[in-house]
């Protein structure tokens, strides 16, 4: 590689690392409690337990209470809202409603009630000032909203770009050394550079991963959005023009769902959302059906049922780019093989801070070193590397 093409990608790796590390690092930082936060969760406030299955694909399991019963008992809590979404556990009978001021009300609005539907009992809302919550806020939006999910998104965009320049420094900067070497008998400055090159080379997929499904699930917003206004409008075109359907009109849950499950046999709910919200349109209940594997479980496909009527609308998979975003979450946190696999992500994590902070360190003592230096001391394998 000539030492022009070198001095590009070095700068290049330079500036996006500097410019993305300390937001890196708090993102490392809050995401490894994030890992492991169902088994936190378990831990601080217990689980409720349940005598009988839930939902499931075949219908519904006798015992169950109806849903427009269950949606009753959620209003009468909360009087003066509206619904917003229902969502279903498939494994025991357990639900959340969550309603809000409007359809559209921001998130910060929003309540969430708990429900066993063998019962009808109400196991509460969920709590939305824990250190959890505090946790999840810092780490998705810095409490910005969609303009600092944006923003870390962003971040996450310059550290891919800062690994895949990395990788391109690394070949040339091993070229005279076996791969693992550390030489800890030299200067404190060049160990800590064979750390960071060791380390990053070892995380490399992970973190290439975990950057980029960051960066798909910072634009979680926009992605809803553009679903409406294409997909979305067109399986509603007969719809449109006509106003919006009140609250006062809606018609039964209950009918809606037994619709929607003639059209999509087979499969799970996962969660309804009501007319005027990010999920559904201004005239329908959109139910939401996941598949019965590991991975087709994060596969929806939306099912239309006119909110008035109960009547089918339309039914069709998520388009390509919100699949993308359905299986980037539970990837950003590990949470497709278990505990095992939340170890390893958090045994990664710690890898990357170390990444992130030794590249702060040599950043901080070579400062005074000018870039030509700099890039002979990539084209030696180190060996140019002062010592200190």
């Amino acid at each position: 590689m000539q030492r022009s093409t070198i001095r590009i990608w070095f700068l290049v790796h330079k500036w996006t690392s500097i410019v993305c590390t300390a937001f890196l690092l708090m993102l490392c930082v809050t995401g490894l409690p994030l890992i492991f936060h169902h088994e936190i969760d378990e831990l601080t406030e217990g689980e409720a337990s349940f005598g009988m299955p839930g939902v499931g694909s075949s219908g519904e399991a006798p015992g169950l209470r109806p849903l427009d019963e269950m949606l009753a008992k959620a209003l009468a809590a909360r009087p003066g809202e509206v619904p917003v979404f229902m969502a279903f556990d498939n494994d025991q009978p357990s639900m959340t409603i969550t309603t809000a001021p409007r359809p559209d009300s921001p998130a910060e609005e929003m309540t969430i009630q708990n429900f066993d539907r063998s019962t009808g009992a109400a196991h509460g809302e969920t709590a939305d000032d824990g250190v959890m919550h505090f946790i999840l806020q810092l780490h998705t939006d810095m409490f910005l909203g969609l303009p600092g999910m944006l923003f870390l998104g962003l971040m996450g965009l310059l550290f891919v770009i800062a690994i895949v320049s990395g990788v391109v420094l690394y070949a040339p900067f091993m070229k005279k050394l076996d791969f693992g070497t550390l030489r800890t008998s030299r200067s404190t400055r060049l160990k800590w550079l064979d750390y960071h090159n060791l380390l990053g080379i070892v995380a490399l997929a992970w973190m290439t991963v975990v950057g980029a499904t960051g960066v798909i699930n910072a634009l979680a917003t926009p992605i809803f959005r553009y679903w409406q206004m294409t997909e979305l409008a067109e399986m509603t075109k007969a719809y449109a023009g006509k106003g919006a359907v009140p609250p006062s009109r809606y018609g039964s849950i209950d009918k809606a769902m037994a619709a929607a499950r003639r059209e999509i046999p087979g499969n799970n709910p996962q969660f309804i959302a009501f007319p005027g919200g990010a999920f559904s349109s201004q005239h329908h209940y959109a139910v939401f059906f996941q598949g019965d594997t590991p991975l087709t479980e994060r596969l929806l496909t939306a099912v239309l049922v006119d909110a008035e009527t109960g009547d089918f609308t339309d039914a069709a998979p998520m388009p390509w780019y919100a699949k993308a975003l359905a299986l980037s979450q539970p990837l950003h946190f590990g949470d497709y093989g278990g505990l095992p696999l939340k170890l390893l992500w958090a045994a990664l994590t710690l890898f990357t801070m170390i990444v992130l902070g030794s590249g702060l360190y040599l950043w901080l003592g070579k400062r005074r070193s000018g870039t030509d230096a700099l890039v002979r001391e990539v084209e030696s394998g180190g060996d140019l590397v002062p010592a200190e």
